[in-house]
């Protein structure tokens, strides 16, 4: 009788055995590390507390509570608390199927892609601001058709959600390509192998197993679109109640 081999990925691991925690909870590293590595970044995360720490000791609580039940401060958050929502849920829908061509058709094309990808990190906000104003303003390269339609993107919440797309969608699509690449082809290919579809292996094996790190890039996606003020102000403008 023929012994029975379990599946194992390409480490050699079982797949669908879970990986049991150390008893300590903690997760184990390499033998003699230090605990006086971390350390060694404290002075960054001073930078990072500091600043926060006076923020919060220099404001005033009266005028805080006062402004933040404010009718504008109110409109104004819930209008990007739905833009930002709206802008992750198009980037997570049509940032997917791209991070993971990327990572999966290594082309000429696609590595330019990658470059223009890194483009809206680099660029200070405000020249964003500007680059999405000459693309889309009234006299901007596809504002001009736009407006001759009737349809005026610039200052209108459609805007906001434009900018905030610009900005955020990079973060996505590098953080759930690489969550994507670290899937290794072999279990796609054995999927392939007993029957299953492009559909149901991106459906069942790839994006399972990539969960984590495309939950990961649309929180940043999120964060950094609802933080973004530069590239909104010049291309949406401030107009209360709208943008």
């Amino acid at each position: 009788m023929a012994s029975f081999r379990p599946l194992t990925d390409a480490y050699g691991l079982p797949i669908g055995r879970k990986a049991q925690a150390p008893p300590s909870g903690k997760i184990p590293g390499p033998p003699g590390l230090p605990w006086q590595l971390e350390l060694i970044g404290l002075p960054i995360i001073l930078l990072l507390l500091v600043p926060l720490l006076a923020l919060l000791l220099r404001t005033p609580l009266p005028m805080l509570a006062k402004y933040a039940t404010d009718a504008r401060t109110l409109a104004a958050v819930r209008l990007s608390l739905l833009t930002s929502a709206a802008c992750t849920l198009a980037v997570v829908l049509l940032g997917t199927p791209l991070a993971y061509g990327l990572v999966r058709r290594r082309t000429r094309l696609n590595r330019a892609l990658e470059v223009l990808l890194d483009l809206p990190i680099v660029l200070p906000p405000a020249v964003a601001g500007l680059a999405l104003l000459l693309a889309f303003g009234r006299r901007g390269l596809l504002g001009a058709p736009l407006a001759g339609l009737g349809i005026q993107i610039p200052f209108t919440p459609l805007a906001v959600a434009l900018a905030q797309v610009f900005v955020g969608a990079p973060y996505f699509i590098k953080t759930a390509g690489v969550a994507l690449s670290a899937v290794t082809v072999d279990l796609e290919q054995a999927a392939s192998l007993d029957g299953a579809s492009t559909a149901n292996i991106l459906r069942h094996v790839t994006l399972p197993l990539a969960v984590r790190g495309i939950v990961g890039g649309a929180a940043l996606c999120w964060a950094r679109a609802l933080g973004e003020f530069g590239a909104t102000i010049l291309f949406a403008g401030n107009l209360p109640g709208r943008t």
